[in-house]
C-alpha cells in the first residue's frame, strides 16, 4: 500500500538523482535513522547511506542492492545546514537537515550517532558543494576587495 502511495504521489526519486553512484558498496557512512514523512508527518525507520554527496535511504539493508531503488535521495552538496533540532522537535538525539526548499528531520540511536551523521554530512556538504567551483575561484586583497 505504502509503495502505492509513493507512486501516486510522485514521491519515488528520480533516477538522474542517484545515477553513478554505487549506493550499494563501500559507503561513506551507513545505518538507521529515523525519519520524519514529508507529507504525513509520522516517524519511520530506515537505512540511511551517504556516498558521493548523496544522502540515500531504504526501507532496511536488505533492500540495498545494485538492482534497488532507494525511498529517498538528497544531494547534500545543494544543503545549506546540518544541526542538532532536539529542541524544535522535542526529541532526543534529533538532527536538522536544511534546503533552501525545505528541513528534514531525523532522529539518531544515540548522541554519538547523531554527532557522528552530523560530521558526516556536513565533510559531504562541504566536499560537494556547488558554491565554489575550480573555475569560480575569487581572488581578494588583503581589504577583502575583489581583485
Amino acid at each position: 500500500m505504502e509503495n502505492l502511495w509513493r507512486a501516486a504521489t510522485g514521491q519515488d526519486p528520480n533516477p538522474d538523482d542517484y545515477k553513478g553512484v554505487e549506493f550499494w558498496a563501500n559507503p561513506e557512512r551507513a545505518g538507521w535513522l529515523t525519519k520524519q514523512g514529508d507529507y504525513i508527518k509520522t516517524w519511520r525507520r530506515r537505512w540511511f547511506i551517504l556516498k558521493q554527496g548523496k544522502l540515500l535511504w531504504f526501507k532496511d539493508p536488505a533492500s540495498v542492492s545494485l538492482r534497488s531503488a532507494p525511498r529517498g535521495v538528497v544531494s547534500v552538496g545543494g544543503c545549506l545546514t546540518v544541526k542538532g533540532a532536539e529542541d524544535i522537535v522535542n526529541k532526543a538525539f534529533a538532527f536538522e537537515l536544511s534546503t533552501q526548499d525545505s528541513t528534514m528531520y531525523f532522529i539518531a540511536d544515540t548522541e554519538k550517532e547523531k554527532e557522528d551523521w552530523i560530521n558526516s554530512i556536513g565533510r559531504s556538504m562541504v566536499q560537494h558543494s556547488r558554491s565554489v567551483t575550480d573555475s569560480e575561484v575569487v581572488d581578494y586583497d588583503s581589504k577583502g576587495r575583489l581583485k
